[in-house]
This record gives C-alpha cells, structure tokens and sequence, in this order.
C-alpha cells in the first residue's frame, strides 16, 4: 500500500468537495479547481476527510494511487490558501516589470522579453529582481515559474540569469581556475 495514498485529506471549513465518480470538484475562497482522475482510483468523502483508494491490486492503480492523493491534496491546499513560486534575477543590467497583467522581462537580449500569465496566474515584481508567481494551481504555477525562468536560465561561469529563490547555481571556475 502506497505510503502516501493511505493518508487522509483533511477538508478544511471553508472548502467544499463534490465528487461525481471520477471526476472532483473543489470550491474555496481563493477559486474552484476540478479534475478528472485517471481509472485504477475510488474516491470517498468520510466526513472532514477524502480518502483515495484503489479499485484493485494492478501495478498501474498502485502506480496512480499516491499520485492521484496528491492531486486531490494540492487542489484542496490551492483553493485555501494558494501557492506561491519566487524567482531571482542575478545580473548587470536585468530587471523586470508588470506593466497590467504582463510582465516585461530585460535580461540582456537585444529586445525586452513579455510573457503573458496564464488565466489563474497572478505576476508581481519586488525591487526589480524579485519575481512572485502566484495562483490556486500548483501545476500551472510551476509551470508558469519554469517558462519564465527559461527566458535567461543561469550561466554557470557568472552565476547570471534567472533562478529560483534558494537555488544554488554551482559555479564553473573559468580558464584562469585551471592549473
């Protein structure tokens, strides 16, 4: 049994969850998130929790078990309190801004960079390096926070780019560190 499929999913008050078969909807104060789940899970509402549980022994429901836990765990997570990604913006020169619903990235191209956010996805710059993405979908955070990270990934001899906030870029030494 699946270490993580086996524990229940606390509903907190203010959240509701309609399970239909596969399909689950979870409605909170930040939003709604809805989700079909993939065959080989069973899904029960106990009271103040969800419990995700497999139909029978094959290798892909038992594959699918704690995965599928975890989707559930992150659209209840979303939909009460958000998620959150902070990226740097380490070098001379580079900076970025939200300018409505945009954020104009200038990060050594010839041209500024303008990424659009996807619906649900909110942008916001703190003192020109810091960028937080934010939004009820942990997915589409993560995937947002990844494609703007690609714009300038960091260099490995300078440190310079785009990275996570606590990533740790292991730095090459140049041609002056041989010997």
């Amino acid at each position: 049994m699946s270490r993580i499929g086996k524990r229940p999913i606390n509903i907190p008050s203010k959240v509701k969850v309609a399970i239909d078969g596969l399909k689950i909807v979870v409605t909170g104060p930040k939003g709604e998130l809805s989700r079909v789940l993939p065959e080989g899970v069973l899904l029960e509402e106990a009271g103040e929790t969800i419990l995700v549980k497999r139909q029978d022994d094959s290798r892909m429901a038992r594959q699918r078990h704690g995965l599928c836990r975890t989707l559930v765990a992150n659209m209840v997570d979303g939909v009460s309190k958000g998620f959150e990604k902070r990226l740097q913006i380490i070098g001379v020169g580079y900076r970025a801004q939200v300018q409505g619903s945009k954020l104009i990235l200038n990060v050594g191209y010839s041209k500024p960079v303008e990424i659009e956010p996807p619906e649900g996805v909110k942008l916001a710059v703190e003192g020109n390096t810091n960028v937080i993405i934010s939004g009820i979908s942990k997915e589409v955070v993560g995937n947002t926070a990844a494609k703007i990270r690609d714009v300038r990934p960091p260099e490995v001899y300078k440190g310079k780019g785009i990275r996570y906030q606590g990533e740790v870029v292991k730095l090459k030494p140049g041609k002056a560190g041989k010997k």
